[in-house]
Formats: structure tokens, sequence, C-alpha cells
């Protein structure tokens, strides 16, 4: 047995907020409570730490199989673990794509040997070509969750009114990349004066709204659901709360970047700070922030998109994407919680409990008989990102060389303590 002692316990499912100590035993919660005295294998102080549900990442490009010179599926989950994610989704734009059940096994098997809990999203449309939907029947049976062309959009409505259809009638969830590729054009950054001074061809806002719009018009007509991804703008943000006040069934994400940081970023000609959608406009930033508070925004989460420091050396030519898992806490609690923009209650419903809910994923809470999936953060501890001191095998973080606020100090996994101690 392993007894925590004197954490504050912060669960927002059973809106407890109080010192208490925390009981594992065989993987799970056997007892919260205050003075827990019993004779354990192994006593931890936890005099000044937060203890939340274990953090789940709902979008994470670990790039296994087929680009593990980037990431594979045990760095991704040593890196998970050091960021204080007990769990995340993995991205389908892999190679081969996700697409299959062959792949998906691949996946689970590997998975076995990480330390953190794995789960896989498949294609929307085979080898994501955006031209034939996958057998959903077929890839949920073999262990996905979720469905998601992520990396490229469905470019047609009308397929992906089917594939919402045929997602939401297996209880899969259903995540849409909201970009119109004919208005984004290759672009690298976002269209604005930044990108003329810099000489640099933009990625317009209209690309994501656009298709915010439609996807939002599809779930309203069809009657179904559907989760947007990594929105960035304020035109989205008011598209997605509108249709929440009519009721449609709509949620959303968000990642770290996109409230801290704007494109004054990449006047820097750095190709750490482009990734897709692009960083936009303070008035982006601000409207994200507002619908965190109210809302609209259900879940944090990094994007998390590991390339090669060569890969990424040109900033023109690069390719979009940084990195999160390390750096997705604490970059929430410097830029939310220490600005008191939100409390502890909010950054367990956005980066626990809902992520799960909307996967149909058990856990997010902790409660007794509950899997001991925990992390233990100093919420005041200020610490310099150095990508070099990273488990990721890729460095390319917009948040580098920045001083945050909050750390993770232990990260428990089905009582087993992953990183930490």
């Amino acid at each position: 047995m392993l007894l925590f002692k004197n954490a504050r316990v912060v669960d927002y499912i059973s809106i407890t907020d109080k010192k208490q100590d925390i009981l594992i035993n065989a993987g799970e919660i056997l007892a919260i409570s205050e003075n827990i005295e019993t004779e354990v294998s192994k006593t931890i102080d936890c005099e000044g730490l937060v203890a939340i549900p274990g953090l789940f990442d709902m979008h994470v490009h670990a790039r296994d199989p087929g680009q593990t010179h980037k990431e594979d599926l045990l760095t991704c989950a040593e890196a998970a673990a050091a960021g204080g994610v007990t769990g995340f989704l993995c991205m389908p734009n892999t190679e081969p794509v996700i697409d299959s059940a062959e792949t998906i096994k691949y996946i689970a098997e590997k998975a076995k040997d990480c330390k953190v809990k794995i789960y896989t999203s498949c294609a929307i449309t085979k080898g994501q070509k955006g031209k034939e939907l996958c057998d959903f029947a077929v890839l949920a049976k073999a262990g996905a969750v979720a469905v998601t062309d992520d990396g490229r959009p469905v470019r047609s409505a009308q397929l992906m009114g089917e594939a919402m259809i045929a997602a939401n009638d297996l209880g899969l969830a259903i995540i849409s990349h909201c970009e119109d590729l004919d208005i984004a054009c290759g672009g690298a950054m976002n269209a604005g004066i930044v990108s003329i001074e810099l000489g640099v061809r933009g990625i317009h806002r209209v690309s994501e709204n656009i298709i915010t719009s439609r996807e939002i018009d599809l779930a309203r007509d069809l009657y179904g659901k559907v989760h947007i991804a990594h929105v960035s703008t304020k035109e989205a943000v008011a598209k997605i709360r509108a249709a929440k006040a009519e009721n449609i069934n709509v949620t959303c994400e968000t990642a770290p970047h996109y409230f801290a940081l704007t494109e004054e970023a990449l006047r820097t000609r750095d190709a750490d700070y482009r990734m897709n959608p692009p960083l936009r406009l303070q008035k982006d930033a601000d409207a994200i922030i507002a619908a965190i508070q109210d809302k609209t925004i259900d879940c944090i989460i990094t994007d998390h998109a590991p390339h090669s420091p060569e890969e990424k050396a040109d900033f023109r030519t690069a390719p979009n994407g940084v990195i999160g898992l390390e750096t997705s806490l604490a970059a929430t609690l410097t830029f939310l919680y220490h600005t008191g923009k939100i409390n502890l209650f909010d950054i367990v419903r956005l980066m626990c409990v809902n992520p799960r809910k909307i996967l149909g994923i058990d856990g997010g809470k902790l409660a007794v008989g509950e899997s001991a999936d925990i992390t233990l953060f100093d919420p005041d501890e200020e610490w310099h990102v150095e990508p070099d001191k990273f488990k990721s095998k890729s460095r390319n973080s917009c948040f580098k060389n920045m001083k945050l606020k909050g750390r993770v100090k232990y990260t428990i996994v089905d009582g087993e303590i992953v990183y930490g101690g």
C-alpha cells in the first residue's frame, strides 16, 4: 500500500478542495480522508502539493508507427508522465495511417509497455484521403474510441455528414480538424500584418471559421454530435457558443499556446512557433480565455506534434506543430490560474474530466474505488523550460526558455509512481 499524506485534494465531481491523505492499494484508491494511520509500504509527505485526477490529453501525435525519429509511443508516454498526463488519445496521421484493425492492435500491444494509458483514434477516411469512409464498426471493435482525419480536414460535407451519423451510431467521438484547404493554401502562419511584414504566406482565419460553421450545421441538421479540435479564432468561439445556446451537440478544445501566445512570436522567424491552426491575434487569445471561463471551451489539450530539429530548422519550409505534454499543466497554471482567470476546479474540469467524458472513458475523479490515476503538483514552483531536458525525443516547444509557475512532482498510474519519487 502507498500513502500520500497532507495533499490538497481537488476533485471537480465531488466538489472537494481540502487537505487530506490518499491511500492506494492494488491500483485503486482505498481511502481519502484526514489523518489516515495504517501500515503501508511507502509514505510520501505531500505538504504544499495539490492532488488532482490524472490529466488526460485527447489530442496527441505520438508519431508511431512510421515516424519514430520524431517520437514513439514509449517516449511519448515518458513525456506525458513528466507532464502529469496519465492517459492520452493518439491521432491517426501516422505512417501507415491508423485506418486498420492491425494498426490499432500494434498500438495496443506496444502501449502495454508504456507508463501511461494510451487510447487510439482511427481515421475518418481511408488513408486520410477524404474519399471513402473507413469501416468504423471494425475499428471500434479493434479498440478505437474516436474517429478523426486530424492533420487534414474532411473536404466533402456530404462525407463528413455520413461519418458523423456512422460514428454517433457506434458511440465513437468524431473530431473535426476545421480547415478549408483552398483558403489555407499552404500558408505558414496567421494571415495578417506580421505575415505581410515577414513576406510569408498566411492562413486566413476564415479557413477555420467556415468549416467550424459547416460542422455545427451538420450536427444540427443530422441530430448528431461533433468535437471541434484546436479552436483558435474569436469567430469560431462565437459560433460554438451560439451552437451550445441552441442545444446543438458540439464540444471543443483549445491548447495553451492559443491563450498564451500570439502571432507576434513569429517575428523571431523561429519555426518552433509555427503550428496549425496558427497563433492568432491578441483579440483571439482574449476570446479563447473568455470561452474557457464561460465553459464554451470544454477541454485544454496539447496537440503534441513532435518534429526533429532538422525538420524545424528552416522557418519557411518547416512542418507545422509544437510539443506540449511536458508543459501543458504548467502553462495553464501560469497563464490562467495564477492570473486569476480560472480556479483549480476549472483545471480539473478542462484537463481531467471533460476529455474522458467526451471520449466515453472512465476516470477523472478522486474517489474510493476509482483507479489510482493521480497528478500531484506544486502550484507555486517556478522553473525554466529547457527542452534539452525533456523526455520527448523532440524539442520544438513554443514555451522554450520561458519561466512557468507550477510543476508536476508525482504522476501515478494504476497506483504506480511513473514520474517523481
